[in-house]
């Protein structure tokens, strides 16, 4: 359930926006026969070190340094009458809890202006990010809890992209591209895949969704931004890994951003952002071996497949040439997942059906080995969450049984008490931007689903198949959506489809009515409020008591350094006493600095958001810690003088006082 693949019972086993921009509330006209358009950028990395990682439910994989930052980028499209709010964070899941204390951050600085109805939040769908800011209890066990620090940090990095892609609106335009990609996914659920219909095979005939679809933003004519989707999981860095990454798209975004684009990210808001959602991913992998990656191979794995999305988007960017026209749009409404009546115009059997109360089943819990498993903790070691929660055993109905067959459940989580582990009350949502429509769902859809769902929406729309994309991942998270024939194989797809085998069904049928309403320019009814669980989940992850240093060391001091030169093509490593990085998180800044000395001043070269760098946190002794800087020096980088320079902060024991520090390596040269 924590995403992916993996096993969600394993542990049962501020950057300051301006006042002018938050109070803008007017909306001015969009150009004649165009839009208005802007683009921004956030940091939301979580706590660098002892914080549980969201995706492949592992309680021993826990957060111990960063490779690339994780960021959210914003998108706001505004024609004068309407305008959307779109954004991908790299994230593990985008969860309703924080949907909801994001739109209520707009609602406070914007009042109506951006609402549940014209922001579209979701997530890449990385496996090396921090988990914790769920309000539901399955996608934090294997976290140990809720984690505030983590929720702040996504809900405040979100918003503050969209306040910056609000503040730099200007007349722009935007264009639409194609492309096809074919080496950067593969069908990790083949026996489930070719279960389906033939019309629904023959319509992938690789097994894989090879679509690229780019939309390409200008201002005055000038480039500012790319929204780039194509199906690969976010899983090319291995269940092994403890630094936090934005994985594959990642480093397809910051490929195009920083290396292609100039972007600094401490610079302030970029001239250019590339964000690379998902859509039907929940069969598509990155490891096209079918196994996953391991310490030697993972980290080019991940610019391997980044680098082939990255070109091939940048292809379609380039070749875009279709207008996008005729403004935007969007219908949402709120529908009971668990409890819909199907019609039997969306059934397989022609018949009519009925969802059910959410559970996962028992094969989701043999993990996977395409991905990564997730693993029990070690034979003795209990989660002291579950004990809390009163453990997971809990009785099957046979009524439930029977509605999920043939899933042998394993854990009814909608079933559990004092309220259900799962959302049952989802967002349903259609953005359309010009002649493009986003159907955003709250789940991973797998390819044939995403098929069958963009068909129904396409039919009633009266548009053509290309131009119904499935945003996956989309403003809450509540897992897979597999056809009912895939279900019936009982994979880990259909395994962690909640809500049973009509669940897709029942997708189709609800989104046909927002895509009719559309169409027919009338409103829909709100639905169902869903759960405001905010105060009901509690955190067993120790924070942080101390930081002590070692005897006759102080904060920042260097235990090994840097050597005297080096060439390129090398790695630096320098060794300093630090602080836990939870004592501040240095969101929208750095806990390290490569630094060259230019025209007789140091200025910043490579920080830890940049692939060639790598921050490293261990534990020493009880509170005493130490940070291990890398940076492999690229081919490029200019011939003189270096240094490294950590930043860390430190907490009193006595009064707990938490004070910032510094600390620098000796001075070397590369050549």
């Amino acid at each position: 359930m924590t995403v992916s693949r993996r096993r969600v019972l394993a542990g049962a086993a501020a950057v300051p926006i301006a006042a002018s921009v938050l109070g803008a509330r007017q909306v001015q006209a969009a150009p004649a026969q165009g839009f208005r358009v802007g683009a921004g950028i956030s940091d939301v990395t979580g706590p660098a070190a002892e914080n549980g990682m969201m995706g492949y439910s592992m309680p021993q994989q826990q957060t111990a340094g960063i490779h690339l930052r994780t960021r959210a980028r914003a998108f706001v499209v505004d024609d004068g009458v309407k305008r959307i709010a779109f954004v991908t964070a790299d994230l593990g899941a985008l969860f309703q809890s924080v949907h909801q204390g994001v739109l209520r951050k707009l609602q406070a600085a914007y009042g109506d202006l951006y609402t549940e109805q014209n922001v579209l939040l979701n997530a890449t769908h990385t496996h090396s990010a921090c988990g914790g800011d769920s309000h539901y209890v399955a996608y934090d066990l294997a976290i140990l809890g809720f984690q505030q620090e983590v929720y702040d940090a996504v809900v405040d990095g979100i918003f503050e992209a969209i306040a910056r892609a609000h503040a730099n609106l200007a007349p722009g335009s935007i264009r639409l591209g194609r492309a096809e990609l074919t080496k950067a996914s593969v069908n990790r659920s083949r026996k489930a895949f070719d279960l389906n219909p033939q019309a629904d095979k023959d319509h992938f005939p690789q097994a894989i969704d090879p679509a690229v679809t780019v939309l390409r933003f200008s201002q005055n004519g000038v480039d500012v931004g790319a929204i780039s989707w194509f199906a690969t999981h976010g899983t090319s860095m291995s269940n092994g890994n403890h630094l936090i990454s934005g994985d594959n798209k990642g480093y397809a975004a910051y490929e195009w951003e920083h290396d292609h684009a100039a972007v600094r990210y401490l610079d302030g808001n970029p001239r250019f952002v590339a964000a690379f959602p998902q859509t039907n991913t929940g069969d598509m992998s990155p490891n096209l071996n079918l196994s996953p990656g391991t310490p030697e191979t993972e980290f080019e794995n991940t610019r391997t497949i980044g680098d082939l999305q990255f070109r091939a988007a940048k292809s379609a960017f380039d070749a875009a040439a279709e207008a996008v026209t005729g403004g935007v749009d969007h219908r949402m409404c709120y529908v009971d997942m668990s409890d819909v009546a199907v019609d039997a115009k969306y059934t397989p059997n022609g018949r009519p059906q009925h969802t059910c109360t959410a559970a996962i089943g028992v094969s989701m819990l043999a993990g996977s080995r395409e991905d990564g498993p997730g693993l029990p903790l070690p034979e003795g070691v209990k989660n002291p969450f579950i004990d809390w929660l009163g453990g997971i055993d809990a009785p099957i109905p046979q009524a439930l049984a029977d509605a999920q067959a043939p899933k042998v459940v394993a854990v009814p989580f909608g079933a559990m008490k004092p309220y259900p582990w799962t959302p049952e009350v989802l967002p349903l949502q259609i953005v359309r931007i010009g002649q493009l429509h986003l159907v955003a769902v709250p789940a991973e859809l797998t390819i044939v689903s995403g098929l069958r769902l963009r068909r129904t929406v396409a039919g009633e729309l009266g548009v053509p198949l290309e131009n119904v994309l499935v945003q996956g991942y989309s403003n809450a998270y509540s897992q897979y959506v597999t056809t009912p024939e895939e279900y019936d194989s009982q994979q880990y797809e259909g395994a962690s489809t909640l809500y049973g085998r009509y669940t897709l069904p029942a997708y189709q049928q609800e989104f046909a009515k927002l895509a009719a309403a559309m169409k027919a320019g009338r409103t829909v009814p709100h639905g169902p409020t869903p759960r405001d669980l905010r105060g009901k989940l509690i955190n067993f992850q120790p924070g942080v008591v101390f930081d002590s240093a070692p005897a006759f060391k102080n904060f920042g001091d260097v235990l090994a350094d840097a050597k005297s030169t080096y060439a390129r093509g090398e790695q630096v490593a320098v060794e300093f006493v630090t602080g836990h990085p939870k004592n501040d998180l240095r969101r929208g800044g750095t806990f390290l600095e490569i630094q060259r000395l230019v025209d007789g001043k140091w200025v910043r070269h490579a920080d830890d958001g940049d692939w060639d760098t790598k921050y490293h946190w261990a534990r020493t002794f009880v509170a005493e810690s130490k940070a291990v800087v890398h940076w492999k020096i690229p081919a490029n980088a200019p011939i003189g003088k270096y240094r490294v320079v950590h930043f860390g902060n430190w907490k009193n024991g006595w009064n707990g006082a938490i004070s910032a520090f510094s600390g620098t390596s000796r001075t070397f040269v590369v050549s």
